[in-house]
């Protein structure tokens, strides 16, 4: 069923809207899937905070191109959908190749890192980051680690002055009677 042409600026609005707002994009074919398994695809980005949608190549290939986004030929050819990371990157990705890995029908073509195209192996690299909260915790323990260090020191040459003058002090109050 032809789509009118209006449907078709709206879907190319839509798309802008997508790019404009996303952080990365994931590209896959998903050729095989069911609606089922897509669904399921669907909500498991919905909750890493993307958005997964089933794309036409001809309107998806002028949203990018709009976007200033050059992308190659075979990633827009085939039966394509797209994962737009609204927020954090690596939690879409990570959802995206999980469910690769548990179903093989879904192959990912490549993506968008900002504005700079990255291979299938670069997302699956991003898919092993931790969550930005581990990434901030370990950065914030890397910057305190130096000053708890010094802490450290300083309460251990404290803690042997004091021992030193209790010391002294029982050695006075031993001599004194005398």
């Amino acid at each position: 069923m032809a789509i009118t042409k209006e449907r078709k600026r709206n879907l190319l609005d839509k798309y802008l809207d997508l790019l404009q707002r996303s952080h990365a994009l994931i590209l896959t074919d998903y050729q095989g899937l069911d609606v089922p398994k897509i669904t399921e695809l669907r909500t498991q980005v919905r909750q890493a905070n993307g958005v997964y949608y089933v794309t036409k190549n001809t309107l998806i290939s002028l949203a990018l191109k709009e976007a200033n986004l050059e992308v190659p030929e075979e990633w827009v050819t085939g039966p394509t959908a797209i994962g737009f990371c609204l927020e954090e990157v690596p939690g879409v990705a990570k959802a995206i190749t999980d469910f690769a890995k548990e179903f093989e029908a879904l192959t990912i073509k490549g993506g968008f890192l900002g504005n700079d195209p990255i291979s299938e192996a670069k997302v699956k690299e991003l898919a092993s980051l931790p969550p930005l909260e581990i990434l901030q915790a370990q950065m914030l323990g890397t910057l305190t680690a130096p000053m708890s260090g010094l802490v450290n020191v300083l309460n251990g040459v404290l803690a042997g002055m004091v021992n030193v003058l209790e010391a002294r002090r029982d050695q006075l109050s031993e001599a004194e009677p005398a």
